[in-house]
């Protein structure tokens, strides 16, 4: 068994933030992944009212436009991989088709399975359908919506995926959510509340001020050196 050195707690503390302010906090624990790790493509959210997701990435690849071109991984081999158990885990699918898409992976019964093995969500740069038969608070953060599932197969699991530039790897963990999403290193996991809090006051004392009758750049000067004394 994989050790981690976070609990389950510790992931669903993060779910606290959103995604934007996930990718601040690793800007503080994670200076060297700044320009990394994280969706550079607009992406379209099942429910923006729900919370983010964060949980271990379940990773895959499919594809849509053909029948399958080889043997493919048994469907009951990629539940039995995604099923959270003692961590929340997320299924990042990765859809091979140009463009991505053509064909659903994710509908009413996929969200149904998925939600009753416990998996958190979905990130995909493929499609979804079923918009309004969906798992209730199943997650789907993904590339748009489609009406049909074509020929949607599994191609591969337990494997490298790149979704929309953001590169993932088996049990990364993953935070999303309407913004899009984020892989935070494990080492930092337990080290972004901290710095989150540290960026909130920083940004306080400059939105105060910001927000007061009055304000002016002399102002503006000032609460930047303010927040800039904040550690």
């Amino acid at each position: 068994m994989t050790d981690y050195p976070f609990t389950a707690e510790d992931l669903h503390a993060l779910r606290a933030w959103d995604t934007p302010t996930i990718c601040n906090g690793l800007e503080i624990v994670a200076p060297e992944r700044r320009a990394m790790g994280f969706t550079v493509e607009p992406m379209v959210c099942v429910d923006r009212k729900l919370p983010p997701i964060v949980g271990l990435a379940r990773t895959g690849m499919i594809r849509a436009k053909e029948s399958p071109r080889g043997p493919v991984p048994p469907r009951e081999d990629w539940y039995e991989y995604c099923e959270a158990k003692d961590l929340p885990t997320i299924a990042v699918i990765q859809d091979l088709d140009d463009p991505p898409g053509f064909g659903a992976f994710w509908g009413e019964v996929h969200t149904a399975v998925h939600a009753g093995l416990g998996v958190s969500g979905c990130v995909t740069n493929g499609s979804f359908r079923d918009i309004d038969m969906l798992a209730p608070g199943f997650q789907i953060v993904g590339g748009r919506i489609g009406p049909s599932h074509a020929h949607v197969h599994m191609v591969q699991m337990k494997c490298d995926v790149n979704i929309f530039g953001m590169l993932v790897g088996h049990d990364d963990v993953v935070h999303a959510d309407v913004h899009g999403a984020v892989i935070i290193p494990a080492r930092a996991v337990r080290a972004l509340p901290k710095a989150i809090d540290l960026i909130a006051r920083r940004e306080k004392v400059i939105l105060d001020r910001a927000r007061a009758h009055g304000f002016n750049a002399l102002a503006m000067r000032d609460a930047l050196r303010e927040s800039g004394e904040i550690h």
